[in-house]
């Protein structure tokens, strides 16, 4: 049956991508098992969207180690309207503000954030070594960081509001990616220096791709602990903010 499949002079460079490229044809279509693999990555896909978000777990995870946690929701009510409403992920409901407003920071130097977003996978399969990489390094460092939020139904302009009520220096927000075709289990970071409502992506730095087949934890880690490092010596982040971690020693 294999001498039905047109292969594509691509094909040797499959291995050094993950992307779907030298698929080859049958006839006018694709091969079956490339079908196949397409709608297996599109069900893992959506999979990762509406699976529902371990909170608990996560912040029992963190707990242990002596951390505080604070639990925050956005106004989306739940997950379709998530979908269908992301203005509403982007704004803390009435409970959560008061909540933050209890636990305003005295002399922290960043919080995190840890976000379910688009892919609560990603979220659990990442979030907790990047952030216990990161924090470990800081805190060798001297630095205070305060309470970690864990925020249900959020998109990344969350956590402008969180940082703002907290008194923050700095956010990083770890949040779940759009799934794609390629991995369903990407995170994303997000740091923002002064942190408060209507900051606009420009005024912050993105370290995307993280998962197994992408950035590994270890490599984000360090990216964040530069950025961060960096955004408090300057005193900003953004488009003005460059990463040059590459050039310096393993942060982590």
């Amino acid at each position: 049956m294999n001498d039905l499949v047109s292969r594509n002079p691509w094909e040797l460079l499959k291995s050094h991508t993950s992307a779907r490229i030298a698929l080859g044809r049958s006839g006018g279509s694709l091969p079956t098992a490339s079908l196949l693999e397409f709608q297996l990555a599109h069900a893992r896909a959506r999979d990762a969207v509406h699976k529902p978000f371990a909170g608990d777990t996560l912040q029992s995870a963190i707990e242990t180690h002596g951390i505080e946690v604070l639990r925050v929701r956005s106004r989306v009510a739940e997950r379709s309207m998530y979908l269908r409403r992301p203005d509403l992920g982007r704004w803390l409901d009435d409970e959560s503000r008061e909540r933050l407003a209890r636990h305003a920071n005295k002399g922290c130097d960043a919080n995190f954030v840890i976000a379910d977003g688009l892919s609560t996978l990603a979220v659990e399969s990442h979030a907790q070594a990047v952030f216990e990489l990161t924090q470990a390094a800081l805190l060798r460092r001297g630095w205070r960081i305060g309470p970690v939020v864990i925020a249900e139904q959020s998109r990344v302009a969350l956590g402008d509001e969180i940082g703002e009520l907290l008194g923050a220096q700095q956010v990083a927000m770890l949040i779940g990616e759009r799934p794609g075709l390629s991995a369903a289990d990407s995170l994303g970071i997000y740091l923002t220096w002064q942190p408060r409502v209507g900051r606009t992506d420009a005024e912050r730095n993105c370290i995307s791709n993280i998962h197994p087949r992408g950035l590994s934890c270890e490599q984000a880690a360090h990216k964040l602990v530069y950025l961060m490092t960096e955004a408090r010596t300057r005193g900003l982040t953004g488009v003005a903010l460059k990463d040059e971690s590459d050039r310096v020693p393993l942060l982590v």
